[in-house]
């Protein structure tokens, strides 16, 4: 006769009644250690009893009931051990309760974090269409970053209440590309750098983290990004669009839309602003239950920024403009993955809170 399918909720309930009850009865008895442990873990106790219907619980939640199982146990064990050391004439011998009957626990596997699954997706999918990883300082003189990219020195972006300058340690020399230095605001910084080694054409990906004085929803004062540099004789943005048309569809998946926005960047002309369609809201900026979406809040959320290399800059590379063009773009890793199809993540936050409820659903 097959024996009556139980809850593991219901099992999960009566184990920790039957905890409380225990540790109520440890502390208050004038029974001996050895008769409470008889009496609280013995073949006939209601832990006993209770173990036993482990077996009519549903595969998928014998696992969680015994991890409450061995909680309760220890819980009872260090209950006794502790009357024991309060009455020493009651000191009994150290045993342990074995029930070999109970299922065996896996022991937890680790995995990634999210951040670094998506830097893995991200470097693979552009190794695919010919770019190289590459890596650039994410300390480094304030001219990578700003002037040799064609940011005057009054620039908002120089401000001290934008970006995070550090004191030299010692005194600068005479160049004056190396002042001030800088924990680098964006990854822009290595386009310059992967210039000045002199090898043509360049097509080159740089993954950094990066460094600026904000912190909401969707963003936080340290992130990661992912450059792309591309130089080459007749570059186009037909070559740019390209290569985002390709990386939408296969980071993102085909249900996904982007935009190209006409912007302003010193460093590249013409420049856009790349937006994706809200992986939360799909793009309609309503939530199912009515409310406004909190993360982009019209719809679209910004990804990052892509143009033509301004001529200024690959000047500053020494690469001359009349005879080479290409494109550049900077994405947030971190806004990438939260707008991946399925993350359904509103707050970037989340991804640094050290959650590991929150870490271990990817």
């Amino acid at each position: 006769m097959t024996e009556e399918i139980i809850s593991g909720s219901n099992v999960i309930s009566l184990l920790l009644l039957a905890q409380e009850e225990a540790l109520s009865l440890i502390k208050d008895t004038s029974k001996s250690v050895e008769e409470l442990k008889l009496l609280l873990m013995g073949s006939k106790s209601d832990l006993a009893r209770l173990t036993k219907q482990i077996s009519r619980v549903p595969k998928e939640e014998r696992q969680q009931v015994g991890v409450i199982v061995s909680q309760v146990k220890q819980s009872i064990e260090q209950g006794l051990e502790a009357r024991a050391a309060s009455h020493p004439g009651q000191k009994t011998k150290n045993t342990t309760f074995l029930d070999i009957t109970m299922p065996g626990e896996r022991p937890p596997n680790g995995n990634l974090h999210l951040v670094t699954q998506a830097i893995m997706e991200i470097t693979r999918i552009f190794e695919r269409i010919g770019f190289t990883r590459v890596r650039h300082p994410e300390v480094d003189w304030d001219w990578y970053p700003f002037e040799s990219l064609n940011m005057p020195t009054n620039h908002p972006a120089r401000d001290e209440w934008e970006t995070f300058f550090l004191e030299y340690p010692g005194k600068p020399g005479k160049d004056p590309h190396k002042q001030k230095m800088v924990l680098t605001p964006h990854t822009s910084n290595g386009q310059v750098r992967e210039m000045e080694k002199g090898e043509l054409p360049i097509r080159m990906i740089n993954i950094a983290k990066c460094y600026r004085r904000q912190i909401d929803v969707s963003h936080t004062p340290m992130f990661h990004q992912f450059e792309g540099l591309y130089v080459d004789r007749n570059v186009s943005i037909g070559n740019l669009k390209g290569v985002f048309d390709h990386f939408v569809k296969q980071f993102f998946g085909a249900s996904r839309v982007t935009r190209l926005r006409p912007f302003h960047f010193q460093f590249t002309e013409p420049s856009f602003e790349v937006d994706i369609n809200c992986g939360i809201c799909l793009g309609t900026s309503k939530l199912e239950d009515g409310s406004t979406c909190k993360l982009c809040k019209a719809g679209w959320l910004e990804l990052g920024g892509a143009g033509m290399v301004h001529p200024v800059v690959l000047r500053n590379g020494g690469i001359d403009p009349d005879v080479y063009s290409g494109f550049a773009f900077g994405w947030g890793i971190e806004r990438t993955s939260m707008m991946k199809s399925g993350t359904k993540l509103d707050d970037i936050r989340l991804l640094y809170s050290n959650d590991v409820r929150f870490l271990q659903q990817f």
